[in-house]
């Protein structure tokens, strides 16, 4: 893997979707990811943009991927703690169960073959479209590369 190529992309990619309200993304994480690697491979935060992560509950997060129990479980990314809401063949939805926004939060978590990419927005319905279209377009890029 080309970890240049990796962060040219997601530069150029954070640039354009993560930020302030008119940006389509409040903050995102990729995150290396391997399900079918040895045991011993630990994923780690490959690139962060508009969050600080704690590599402890990004641990965490990645044990409730790998348990896939999806719908049965909760998960935190910051000071949010979110519930799936829709489960798709490489891809889910989460909505944040103790947001302080009134329109609420969400999250959009994707896989590709070497990374788990995690989208986090604010709104409802309209800000979960656009902020998945931006995590599928980084996604597609990925994929693209085989990455």
């Amino acid at each position: 893997m080309d970890w240049n190529v990796v962060r040219r992309i997601w530069e150029k990619w954070a640039a354009n979707n993560i930020g302030p309200s008119e940006k389509d993304l409040k903050a995102a994480l990729l995150i290396n990811y391997d399900p079918t690697g040895p045991s011993r491979l630990v994923s780690t935060i490959a690139e962060q943009e508009g969050i600080k992560a704690d590599p402890i509950e990004i641990s965490q997060f990645i044990g409730f991927v790998k348990r896939n129990k999806l719908q049965m479980e909760t998960f935190f990314i910051g000071p949010n703690q979110y519930l799936v809401t829709s489960i798709h063949e490489s891809w889910f939805c989460a909505r944040s169960l103790n947001s302080s926004k009134q329109a609420g939060e969400g999250a959009i978590v994707m896989q590709t073959s070497a990374f788990l990419l995690v989208g986090l927005y604010d709104g409802s319905i309209g800000a979960a479209s656009r902020a998945m279209m931006a995590v599928d377009q980084f996604a597609g890029q990925l994929c693209r590369r085989n990455y």
